[in-house]
């Protein structure tokens, strides 16, 4: 077991200003529906040098039918087509959205293609207009992830120590 920091946060109202241009004319942001081999295959690419485990933990079939539920958006970032990094969000269409995945595949990473991400994504969500959206991240995510999240419009709900599986 593992105790880490854990920092819960929310969201009560849509990104204000002007959206984020993105910074690189080859890349493309939009709603897809990955076959379950492609979405391990990126959530393999984007959370290896995060420790991220939960989705490669959980049976195929559960995986599957949540991937597939209509409240369950991934928007994808494409660079030249190749996927750079991903959003997943869980209850699309209720009350509370949870962010429940973010991040870019390492080669693409200080690109300042993370905020152009996260800003589209949260963007399209919000279009579904949700009372809240809310994610947490703790001490084994990026060193950026929280100042990103706070930028993005996320206030601090709460901080607490947990303990996970190692």
């Amino acid at each position: 077991m593992v105790d880490l920091l854990v920092t819960y946060l929310d969201m009560t109202a849509s990104p204000s200003g002007a959206a984020l241009s993105s910074p690189d004319s080859a890349a493309c942001l939009k709603r897809e529906n990955l076959p379950l081999v492609d979405y391990l295959d990126l959530y393999r690419a984007v959370g290896a040098s995060l420790d991220w485990d939960q989705r490669l933990r959980m049976p195929k079939n559960d995986l599957a039918v949540l991937l597939a539920s209509p409240s369950t958006w991934l928007n994808v970032l494409r660079v030249d087509g190749v996927a750079a990094g991903f959003c997943e969000f869980n209850g699309v269409g209720e009350p509370v959205v949870e962010l429940a995945h973010f991040g870019l595949v390492d080669a693409f990473r200080g690109k300042r293609l993370g905020p152009y991400l996260l800003d589209g994504s949260l963007r399209a969500v919000w279009a579904s207009q949700p009372e809240r959206v809310w994610l947490h991240t703790d001490t084994n995510d990026h060193p950026k992830a929280l100042s990103v999240y706070l930028r993005a419009g996320f206030a601090i709900r709460e901080r607490r120590m947990e303990r996970f599986p190692d």
